[in-house]
């Protein structure tokens, strides 16, 4: 575990990314909560940003995607895989923040210490693979998104979503805390828009709480939308990048400031990745409402926002719209910096922020520029990522459980046992979905 002095010798610098006055407010706010010097309803506030921010990764446009064609086509059917996925991400993004408060290093940091060079360098490769697919799908989400609200082609709405991108990541230069405040000013831009749309769409609660606690899996084609839906819930992205966010936001001096850094962060997990969840699930219960009946056909993002407007009204379209365009931003932002970490973690070494966005961006750029259709690229895209996904989740439920690195705050049996489980039935699924990719599952139905 590391040592006290090298924790505040961390607190100034995460990933290369030195942290500067505005963030030093904060983090002395943090220091004067954990002393009880500072008391109030709102002193929770200080502890939330790193669940926050990674968040978003659970609420971009892979996931409307994927949620948009488990609606359309299987109506309620595959709402309990939007849940255990996110009870899957809680546990792991729970174990991501523990190890960044425990050890003031970030997962990419703790396998290039501890693992292979080998092993290290399919790490980094795995991880840069699942970035870029981070970023087609949200790439492709911001650009449709504007392509519809301005009537423009889509490489221009990619246009538009690059440099407004780029422009708030220039915020980061200012610290951590003015980062967390935009993306939680998007979080709540997407929660509220979904709020809205369930209030609108005719919902049919008691066949939502059917698919919540039944389940089911009618085809292979769900297969590939159930697994779409875990790859674009449990982000390998994500997962390195908690850790990265806490291990320099308030790092601890002792042991107390510790246990209780730990408490707030596991508190901040759960509610911001149930907000998220909760979002997902109103994708799949809009989708259903609007579409199962007489349009499951729509499986396209374009279609669905087209076909709202007579459905449920153009308040309606115009709300899933601008969700989307905020998802599409503010998820972009979040898997540059989790790009970034990832390469200043295994390598050792960072590019300029602009080489960075370009590098992740071109494959977005080159899909559209093919003429591949767009919505089908992002449920690909997430297929992708849940394949990549069994690399990170397994070298942290390892480096978690070992006392050696992680010392009395390694994983209980319990924990491990959970986290154990949620890697294996991820890689279980990955390898059916591979099966079924390869016609070895032709025919095959389950229900």
């Amino acid at each position: 575990m590391a040592t006290d002095s090298h924790a505040i010798d961390t607190q100034r610098k995460a990933g290369g990314r030195t942290v500067e006055q505005g963030s030093d407010r904060t983090t002395e706010a943090i220091r004067d909560a954990l002393a009880g010097r500072r008391h109030g309803r709102f002193t929770f506030l200080l502890f939330a940003g790193p669940a926050v921010i990674s968040s978003i990764a659970y609420m971009d446009p892979g996931n409307f995607a994927t949620n948009i064609q488990a609606g359309a086509k299987y109506g309620y059917t595959l709402l309990w895989v939007v849940l255990l996925a996110n009870l899957v991400a809680m546990v792991f993004q729970g174990l991501s923040a523990k190890l960044g408060i425990v050890t003031n290093r970030n997962l990419a940091e703790i396998s290039r210490d501890h693992l292979p060079k080998p092993v290290v360098w399919g790490m980094w490769v795995t991880g840069e693979i699942a970035a870029m697919a981070t970023d087609l799908a949200e790439f492709l989400g911001g650009a449709i998104g504007f392509s519809l609200l301005f009537g423009i082609p889509l490489l221009a709405g990619m246009a538009i979503t690059a440099v407004i991108t780029y422009g708030i990541l220039l915020f980061e230069r200012g610290g951590f805390r003015a980062m967390e405040l935009i993306i939680g000013a998007m979080v709540a831009i997407i929660g509220l828009c979904y709020l809205v749309e369930v209030f609108i769409a005719p919902i049919s609660w008691t066949g939502a709480l059917a698919g919540l606690v039944t389940p089911s899996i009618p085809s292979a084609e769900a297969l590939t939308i159930a697994v779409g839906i875990i790859g674009a819930t449990v982000m390998p992205h994500a997962i390195y990048l908690h850790s990265g966010l806490t291990q320099a936001r308030a790092p601890a001096r002792d042991e107390r400031e510790r246990r209780a850094l730990l408490r707030w962060s596991n508190r901040e997990v759960v509610i911001a990745l149930a907000i998220a969840g909760l979002v997902n699930m109103a994708m799949v219960m809009m989708a259903s409402a609007a579409f199962h009946l007489g349009y499951s056909d729509v499986g396209e993002i374009e279609t669905a926002y087209k076909t709202l407007t007579p459905l449920l009204g153009a308040g309606a379209a115009a709300v899933f719209l601008v969700s989307l365009i905020a998802s599409g931003v503010s998820s972009s932002v979040v898997g540059t910096m989790a790009g970034q970490l990832i390469m200043q973690g295994f390598v050792g070494f960072n590019i300029p922020l602009l080489v960075r966005r370009l590098v992740t961006m071109i494959p977005a750029f080159v899909v559209v520029w093919l003429g591949v259709d767009a919505t089908n690229a992002l449920v690909m895209s997430q297929v992708v990522l849940s394949l990549a996904l069994p690399v990170p989740m397994i070298a942290l439920v390892w480096f978690t459980g070992r006392k050696s690195i992680m010392g009395g705050y390694a994983n209980g049996p319990l924990l491990q046992a959970v986290a154990v489980l949620g890697a294996v039935v991820v890689s279980i699924l990955n390898v059916v979905l591979l099966a079924q990719t390869f016609g070895l599952l032709d025919g095959w139905s389950a229900g």
